[in-house]
C-alpha cells in the first residue's frame, strides 16, 4: 500500500492498461492530475491548440490502432468544446476515454456560478459516452478507473469520461497499484443459431457479406467466410479493408449495388447494415437477412431473420466449422465480381476531379498508409472508388460526418502509426475548424500531409441550395487564405497542385519528405461533379 493521490491513481491505471500517449489542454481543475502524469516516464503527452483537436487525436490513435485513445481536458467549456470528438468516438465505436474534472467537491450542484461550472456535468459527459462516472475520494478512483476501462472495452467499443473534482485530484489515500483492466469476455456463438445460419447460406444461390467496423478484428475470418461461400463482400466506411479491396471477391459500393439486384441473403458482420437499409434503401424480393454482431441490441434496432450475438470473428469462425462440417462448396464467382467492378470503375470515372485526384492519391499512397476522409466532395466520393488494403487503414467520422474531423483526426493516427504514411483528405469548409493544429503538428513533427480541396463553398450546401431551393444560396460561398502560405507561416511545408498529375509529383514530395505538410488542390466552385447518384443509387 502506498499513498497516493486521485491523479497519480488515475495516471498509474492508464499506465497499467497500456495507454503510452495522452493528448489534451492542461488547465487550473486538472493540475494534480497534470503533474501526475509529467511524472510518469512511459506517458507522452501531446498538448493541442483546441479541445476539439485532443478529442479527435485520441480518436484517431484509438481508430487507426485498435488500442485506447486517450485525452483529458478541463470541465465545462473545455468538455463541450471536445464533445464532437466523443460524438464521433460513440457513432464509430472507439476506445477513448476522456478525463475532466468538475468545480470543488462542497459546491457541485450548489448554482454558484464556479469557474467551469455546468449545472449537471456529469450528466453531460454520460450523454456523449457508453458510460461515464466521477471519482468522489482518492479510495474509490482504483475502481472506478477498471471500470471505465471494463466498460470501454467489453463488448461493442465505445468512449468512456471519468471526471474528479478540483479538490479530489490531489487527495490522497493508501492504495495499492493499479492492475491491467480484463474486459468481459465476448459471449460464445449459440450453436443452435450457427446451425440455422448455415442452413439458410446453403440454401441460398447469390449471398452478400456486409462487413462494418465490428469486423476490423476479424479480417483472416471474413476472408475465409468468402471464399467458403464465393460470396462478394462489400463496405460503407467502417468495414473498407476487412477483405483486401483488391481481393476478386471484394466490390466497391457502386459494383455491389449491381450484384445487390439479385441478392438473396444478406450476411452483415458487425456492421448495423446502413448502406443497404439507408443509403440503397431498396431491398431484392425474397431477401433473407443474418447478422453477426457482439451488441445483441442491434438485433432489435434492424431485426434480421436471424441474428447471433457474439463477436464477429468467433461467429465466423463457427460458421465456417459448420459449412465445412457439411460440405458446403459453392462455384467460384470472381469472373462476375471482375465484371461488376470493371463497369463500375467505368462508370465512376463521370465523378470529376475528384475521382481523378483520388485515384492519384491510391497510386502514390504505400499499400499500407492510412487514408482519412472528412466529409467534403472527395471524402464522399472516396467511400465509392477508394480502395483500402487493410482494416483500420480507412479512417472515417462514422455517421457522425462532422466538419472538422479530418486533419485533427490523422494528427492521432499518425502518433499511433510513427512508421506508416498517413493522408487526410478536407474541404476548405472542413480544413479550417481545425487549422490551429497545424501548430501542434510543428511542435512534434507529427508528419501528416493534409490535402485540403479548396472549392470556395460548403459544396454540398451549395449544391443542394441551387438544385431544391431554386439557387437561393445563403451562408455556402466561402473566402478562404491562401492554404500553402498559411502552412508555411505555422512552419510547415505548403503546396500547391492544380492537376491531378501535379499532386502525384507533390504528394510523392512531401511524403518522401515525412514532415507535416498541406497541399491546396483549388477546384472551381461548383466545379465538383455529384457522387450521390453513386451513393444514393436508383433502381
Amino acid at each position: 500500500m502506498t499513498k497516493r493521490t486521485t491523479g497519480e491513481i488515475i495516471a498509474r491505471s492508464l499506465v497499467a492498461n497500456g495507454v503510452d500517449t495522452v493528448f489534451g489542454i492542461p488547465g487550473a481543475h486538472m493540475y494534480d492530475f497534470n503533474d501526475a502524469l509529467a511524472r510518469e516516464d512511459s506517458i507522452r503527452f501531446i498538448h493541442t491548440r483546441h479541445e476539439q483537436g485532443a478529442g479527435y487525436m485520441a480518436y484517431g490513435y484509438a481508430a487507426s490502432s485498435g488500442k485506447v485513445g486517450a485525452y483529458t481536458v478541463v470541465p465545462g467549456p473545455g468538455l463541450l468544446n471536445s464533445g464532437a470528438a466523443l460524438c464521433t468516438a460513440y457513432g464509430a465505436n472507439a476506445p477513448v476515454m476522456c478525463v475532466t474534472g468538475n468545480i470543488m467537491s462542497h459546491l457541485i450542484g450548489q448554482g454558484r456560478g464556479q469557474l467551469h461550472e455546468l449545472p449537471d456535468h456529469l450528466g453531460t459527459l454520460q450523454g456523449l459516452t457508453k458510460w461515464a462516472d466521477r471519482i468522489n475520494h482518492p479510495t474509490e478512483a482504483a475502481a472506478k478507473m477498471d471500470q471505465a476501462f471494463a466498460q470501454m472495452l467489453s463488448g461493442r467499443q465505445r468512449p468512456v469520461g471519468i471526471e474528479a473534482p478540483w479538490d479530489v485530484f490531489g487527495m490522497a489515500a493508501d492504495m495499492p497499484d493499479p492492475v491491467a483492466t480484463q474486459p468481459a469476455p465476448a459471449p460464445r456463438p449459440d450453436a443452435e443459431a450457427i446451425a440455422k445460419a448455415a442452413q439458410m447460406i446453403m440454401a441460398a444461390k447469390n449471398p452478400m457479406i456486409m462487413v462494418g467496423g465490428g469486423a476490423r478484428d476479424a479480417s483472416p475470418e471474413v476472408t475465409e467466410l468468402a471464399r467458403l461461400l464465393q460470396a462478394p463482400v462489400t463496405a460503407h466506411r467502417q468495414g473498407k479493408g476487412v477483405l483486401s479491396e483488391d481481393d476478386p471477391l471484394s466490390l466497391l459500393p457502386p459494383a455491389a449495388w449491381k450484384y445487390w439486384q439479385n441478392c438473396d441473403l444478406l450476411i452483415g458482420i458487425g456492421s448495423r447494415l446502413e448502406l443497404q437499409y439507408f443509403r440503397w434503401r431498396w431491398m431484392p424480393e425474397g431477401l433473407k437477412v443474418l447478422r453477426i454482431d457482439i451488441d445483441p441490441t442491434e438485433m432489435v434496432r434492424l431485426k434480421p431473420d436471424l441474428g447471433i450475438a457474439t463477436d464477429a470473428a468467433l461467429g465466423a469462425a463457427d460458421l465456417i466449422a459448420a459449412l465445412k462440417a457439411a460440405g458446403h462448396t459453392a462455384p467460384d464467382r470472381s469472373g462476375e465480381c471482375a465484371d461488376l467492378r470493371d463497369a463500375a470503375t467505368e462508370a465512376f470515372k463521370a465523378v470529376q476531379p475528384q475521382e481523378s485526384y483520388l485515384g492519384v492519391i491510391r497510386d502514390v499512397l504505400p499499400r499500407d498508409g492510412f487514408f482519412v476522409e472528412e466529409v467534403s466532395q472527395v471524402g464522399f466520393s472516396a467511400r465509392m472508388c477508394f480502395p483500402v488494403y487493410a482494416p483500420r487503414h480507412y479512417v472515417t467520422c462514422g455517421y457522425q460526418d462532422n466538419l472538422g474531423f479530418g486533419f485533427n483526426t490523422a494528427l492521432g493516427v499518425k502518433v499511433a502509426n510513427p512508421d506508416k504514411a498517413v493522408v487526410s483528405v478536407s474541404g476548405d469548409g472542413g480544413f479550417m475548424f481545425g487549422v490551429q493544429e497545424l501548430a501542434t503538428a510543428r511542435q512534434f513533427g507529427i508528419a501528416v500531409v493534409a490535402i485540403v480541396f479548396n472549392n470556395s463553398a460548403y459544396g454540398n450546401v451549395r449544391r443542394d441550395q441551387q438544385n431544391v431551393y431554386d439557387n437561393r444560396l445563403i451562408g455556402a460561398d466561402l473566402e478562404n487564405p491562401d492554404f500553402a502560405a498559411l502552412a508555411r507561416s505555422f512552419g510547415v511545408d505548403g503546396y500547391t497542385a492544380d492537376t491531378p498529375e501535379e499532386l502525384r509529383s507533390v504528394l510523392s514530395d512531401a511524403l518522401a519528405a515525412n514532415k507535416p505538410a498541406v497541399i491546396e488542390v483549388k477546384v472551381p466552385r461548383g466545379g465538383d461533379a455529384s457522387p450521390w447518384p453513386f451513393i444514393h443509387p436508383q433502381v
